[in-house]
């Protein structure tokens, strides 16, 4: 990665017809270049990410990018890097996509966070939590409009000169997992394992609450100057995010309280309907947090901390290097190899200057569910690998800010680590919750109201637009996407439904995470393929508001 000033393979060019110049080199990795570029058209300073791969070559991949990043360019927020144009250009005689983003003049967390290791050991708790709650308010925004990150890490969250926290590349790693998938053909995981949510390393597909589990791992890291989970193997990681339970961040640094404790133990849940619903939910929690934190500097314990995560795990349960299909160009793949990561404003992530001591195991404590303490455990949460029914079975994730490169792990190899062991089943198992079926209007028709109760939000809703004018496929332009109907209310739902003259049928489920006639899954999944003309029947899991019995 070059430093901040250095010339890179593209400055000196132009893109759009000479509208952008391109400057000087912000950072650069395998799959992208970034560059300071000046818009002669507004007379401003822009940063231009450029991506130099093979997936430049894929009409598919182009289209996709190009789609995600208008998607990305309609966030709006102070938390939010804005993304102002994109495009394709030819640069050295390849066709290259390129997004124009609002140029920050600052540095990225890890750089942060490894100062703060330097002076105290970790992140101050009260630093710690203010920036994860910025982080949280710009998926909160994100999330109200269906975009999940997929990424976050510190990597990707900026600070300003004046302290501004600004989370960065929203849909990049959507538009590359979909680039992966159409050129492998083979259901692949994106990302650096450190930062995978369990349904993420067990090739399954993501919603906001991943998202929300990889905020956990970074605020851990934060507060300690560690990861909860390491190990010598990306398999071996990502088998620890599903298998195993990370140790209490007040283990490590001792000046934390139990609510920091507890916060960071709901968030790193293996069960997504176990951790906080939402990322607004998730900051109000940090702020109250915050708010009662009495100031005191770090205190980390020397010989303490996470311990080598699913140590043997990986030559063990996961099948050889050799026997995985090859990593599209610029993309690396395991045994994996620490090094330096792609930076977009130029400012390498320093190594880590610190060790993972061996430790034995810990018990996460309950989580406190919000100020009140307590609240019912949702439903289980099926973690075993699902047959390839939609195009969007895996979703990508990538790296933290100490220098991890991002890596590309075989779903089918991961989904293995729930056939490896009875513990895999009996921590992540079904709980045996029967569902009742059924076709009524109303998914808690025939359910009376029980203790913990709650009520639907008729605000969660999808326009008709949506099922009337869905989003064409960009892999088969004769079919659609499925649109999204999750965590939306079941009234506005069967309204579009109508309105594209669409079946549907209802299976009532008992969960108070969402209130009553909230949409929780659907069949088929959102973003399937399917003939307009002949969409079916879909099935949807609407809450009863009821508490699981």
């Amino acid at each position: 990665m070059s430093q901040h000033g250095a010339r890179g393979r593209y400055a000196g060019q132009a893109l759009a017809q000479g509208r952008y110049q391109l400057r000087d080199l912000l950072g650069e990795g395998g799959m992208a270049s970034v560059h300071l570029a000046h818009d002669t058209v507004l007379d401003r300073p822009v940063a231009i990410k450029t991506l130099h791969t093979e997936l430049g070559r894929e009409p598919a991949f182009r289209e996709r990018f190009r789609r995600e990043a208008q998607a990305v360019a309609k966030l709006t927020h102070t938390n939010i890097v804005s993304v102002f144009d994109t495009g394709e250009d030819e640069l050295d005689g390849m066709a290259t996509p390129y997004i124009v983003m609002e140029y920050v003049e600052g540095r990225p967390l890890g750089s942060v966070l490894e100062e703060d290791i330097r002076q105290h050991g970790a992140m101050p708790a009260d630093k710690a939590l203010k920036v994860t709650a910025d982080v949280l308010a710009a998926l909160e925004i994100s999330h109200e409009m269906g975009l999940v990150h997929r990424d976050i890490k510190p990597g990707n969250v900026m600070t300003t000169k004046r302290g501004v926290v600004k989370v960065m590349d929203f849909g990049i790693a959507r538009a590359m997992q979909s680039g992966v998938t159409s050129m492998t053909q083979t259901g692949m995981v994106v990302g650096t394992p450190q930062y995978l949510s369990p349904e993420q390393a067990l090739g399954r597909g993501v919603d906001a609450r991943s998202d929300l589990y990889s905020v956990g791992i970074m605020l851990f890291q934060l507060v300690t100057g560690r990861l909860p989970f390491d190990a010598d193997s990306p398999l071996a990681i990502a088998y620890a995010h599903v298998q195993e339970e990370p140790v209490a961040p007040s283990s490590v640094n001792r000046s934390l309280p139990p609510a920091v404790d507890a916060l960071v133990a709901r968030a790193l849940r293996k069960n997504p309907n176990e951790r906080f619903p939402t990322a607004e939910a998730m900051r109000d929690e940090c702020l109250r947090v915050a708010a009662s934190l009495q100031a005191a500097p770090p205190s980390i314990v020397a010989d303490a901390g996470p311990r080598q995560s699913g140590s043997g795990v990986g030559s063990a349960v996961f099948p050889p290097v050799d026997q995985a299909a090859p990593a599209p160009h610029g993309q690396v793949r395991t045994p994996y190899q620490p090094a330096p990561a792609p930076n977009p404003y130029g400012h390498p992530a320093p190594a880590p200057a610190y060790g993972y001591p061996s430790q034995g195991g810990y018990q996460t404590p309950p989580a406190a569910y919000g100020p009140q303490g307590t609240a019912p455990t949702p439903p289980p949460y099926t973690m075993s690998p699902q047959s390839p029914q939609s195009p969007r079975q895996t979703r990508p994730s990538a790296g933290p800010g100490r220098g991890r490169r991002p890596m590309i792990i075989t779903s089918v190899a991961v989904a293995a680590i729930v056939v490896a062991g009875a513990a895999v089943a009996l921590t992540l198992r079904n709980g045996g919750d029967a569902e009742a079926k059924g076709t009524g209007a109303s998914a808690s028709a025939s359910a009376s109201h029980r203790a913990g109760y709650r009520g639907p939000d008729r605000t969660r809703r999808i326009d008709k637009e949506e099922c009337t004018d869905p989003q064409e496929s960009w892999r088969d332009s004769d079919k659609i996407e499925l649109p999204d109907f999750r965590y939306k209310d079941i009234v506005s739902v069967k309204e579009c439904l109508q309105a594209a003259g669409w079946k549907w049928k209802i299976d009532p489920e008992d969960d108070n995470t969402w209130g009553e006639d909230t949409v929780l899954k659907q069949f088929p999944e959102q973003g399937a393929d399917v003939d307009p003309d002949d969409v079916g029947t879909i099935e949807l899991s609407v809450s009863s508001g009821n508490p699981p019995q």
